[in-house]
This record gives structure tokens, C-alpha cells and sequence, in this order.
């Protein structure tokens, strides 16, 4: 270290699946959470549970359509090998090396077993971007300037749009619409939100199978790099073989959730509506407009006009 920074990173390094977008996005989405859990006392009854059911299901909907778009933890894979450490030299260092694929770029991790060998710290985690107006190539060169070891550099070569693979440009393409898939899912989650809260019960189901369906088809998008033929990266006798990672998975559960309310609603509507408003408040709100516009008249007054 050099007065606290490292002298060949001038920049802070990103995590491999949580970056700074993320941890803003949960705060936020908690603090609308614990904003509502302040209120949830004036709520009287039944109805108390059955709001904060609804409140805290759809924030989290939200909150995983928006985080995952940071999360770079869409295809991981890890691998154990014995390999060079830099280049020019035959010093051989045993290390795990990992690949994180997200939406918006890769990570390359790099971690020794130990981690101190060859009278060096092994702990590397870099982050190369390929969204909208970052360069790919122009990272992947400043990691050449800056002298990273050899495995994360053979790891991103294979990224460039330079390399052979076509690897770069199936997963930046398969990427983008994915990222442009999700974020129309969440414009028709904030438009289910409106229905049910106007209330428009049944096309607030309608409008939430519908943000379910984007869901689904942003993990289709995504997955149609993986029926192309894929570069390996060896080292030695040893293959990094990847596999859909936690914000895949994440997404295709609340996908599927989606759907499954959605269809629950629309169904209900049709054929119990009545337990419908209830799990809405709606039949609180019926009898409270009923007994609004009872009206009581004086006898003194009416006796007078008589």
C-alpha cells in the first residue's frame, strides 16, 4: 500500500456479485418496507395481514427485478488448477480461478491456495463492462497495462471482440435484451400496482402474469448463448465449466410466483369474488360506504315543516 490506495489501482475494485447499484437498490426498497411497517399499526383488523402480505410480496418483486440487473452472478464457474502466475516467468502457483457472467460485464476472480505464494498476495476479483457506453476492449487493454496475472488475462481475452470465441458479442447482445426485458417487466409491475390499488382487481392479475412473462422471457433471452458453441478455457487438464448462478435462479422463481398470483387473482374473480375482496379490503370498504350515506331525520324539524 501506498498511503492507503494501491499503487496499481487507482480505482476500488468490483465485487463479483454485489457492486454499489445493488446495495442502493435494496436500501431503497427497504426503506419503502420499513416506511410501511410504521404505518401498519393504524391498519384495524384482519385486514392489518392481509396489506402487509401484499406489501412486503410485491416489494420484493421489485426489488429482485431491479437488483439483478447489477448482480453479476448470472453464470458462474469455478476451477482448481495449477498454472502460471505471470508471464515471461515459470513459476507455477495452484489457484482457483472463477468466472461471474452478469448482464452488464464479466468478473475474474483469482484466488491462491494458499493465498500468500511466490512472495505474493493471489486475491484478485476484476471487472470488465461491456454495457452501454463502457468498452470492453478498452478494459481488457488497461488490465494488460497494469500487469495482471496471466489467468485473468487468458480468462478475458476470451471476451474480446477481438477473439475468435464470438464469445463477446453472444453474451453482450443476449445480455442487453435480457436487461431490456426486465426492466419492461418492471413497468408493468409499477402498472399491476396501480390496478390493484385503483381497484381494478382483474387486470391487475392480467398486468402481473404479464410482468411474470417478461421475467421468463428475459431468462430466455439469456439463455440462448448457452446453445452456441463456447470457447473452453483450459488450464492444463483443467476446464472452468459454468452453470446459471443465483440471479438466474432468483429470477425464475419470481417469475414463476408472478404467474402464479396472477392466474390465482384472475381466477378468483371469476369464480369467488367474494374472498377476493376480502384478501383486498374491498368488503370493509363496501359496508363503511353503506353506512356513510345513512341518513337520520329530526322529527322536531320534520314535524315543523308539516
Amino acid at each position: 500500500l501506498f498511503d492507503g490506495i494501491y499503487p496499481f489501482y487507482p480505482q476500488q475494485r468490483k465485487a463479483f456479485v454485489f457492486d454499489v447499484s445493488t446495495i442502493i437498490v435494496i436500501v431503497v426498497f427497504l426503506t419503502f418496507a420499513c416506511s410501511f411497517l410504521l404505518i401498519i399499526p393504524g391498519i384495524r383488523g384482519r385486514a392489518r395481514l392481509y396489506w402487509t402480505l401484499r406489501v412486503l410480496l410485491s416489494l420484493l418483486v421489485g426489488v429482485v427485478i431491479v437488483a439483478v440487473q447489477f448482480t453479476g452472478d448470472w453464470e458462474t464457474g469455478w476451477v482448481k488448477a495449477n498454472t502460471s502466475y505471470k508471464s515471461f516467468s515459470s513459476a507455477l502457483v495452484n489457484a482457483d480461478v472463477g468466472l461471474h457472467v452478469g448482464l452488464a460485464g464479466v468478473n475474474v476472480t483469482l484466488m491462491g491456495n494458499p493465498v500468500n505464494q511466490v512472495n505474493e498476495t493471489i486475491n484478485y476479483n476484476e471487472h470488465f463492462a461491456w454495457s452501454f457506453g463502457a468498452d470492453y476492449d478498452q478494459s481488457y487493454g488497461e488490465g494488460l497495462e497494469k500487469g495482471l496475472p496471466s489467468p485473468i488475462l487468458y480468462v478475458a481475452e476470451k471476451f474480446t471482440t477481438q477473439s475468435p470465441c464470438s464469445m463477446h458479442r453472444q453474451y453482450r447482445i443476449s445480455g442487453h435484451y435480457a436487461s431490456a426485458t426486465l426492466w419492461v417487466a418492471f413497468c408493468t409491475w409499477l402498472i399491476s400496482n396501480m390496478l390493484f390499488s385503483m381497484p381494478v382487481l382483474v387486470y391487475g392479475g392480467y398486468m402481473l402474469m404479464v410482468t411474470g412473462a417478461f421475467m421468463i422471457f428475459s431468462l430466455l433471452s439469456f439463455s440462448t448463448v448457452r446453445s452456441s458453441l463456447i470457447c473452453p478455457i483450459q488450464f492444463g487438464t483443467a476446464i472452468l465449466h459454468t452453470g446459471y448462478g443465483g440471479s438466474f435462479w432468483l429470477t425464475l422463481a419470481i417469475g414463476l410466483f408472478c404467474l402464479v398470483a396472477g392466474i390465482t387473482v384472475v381466477a378468483l374473480h371469476f369464480f369467488n369474488l367474494d374472498l377476493l375482496k376480502t384478501f383486498f379490503d374491498l368488503r370493509e370498504d363496501k359496508a363503511e360506504e353503506y353506512q356513510m350515506t345513512e341518513v337520520h331525520v329530526n322529527p322536531h324539524f320534520v314535524n315543523e315543516e308539516l
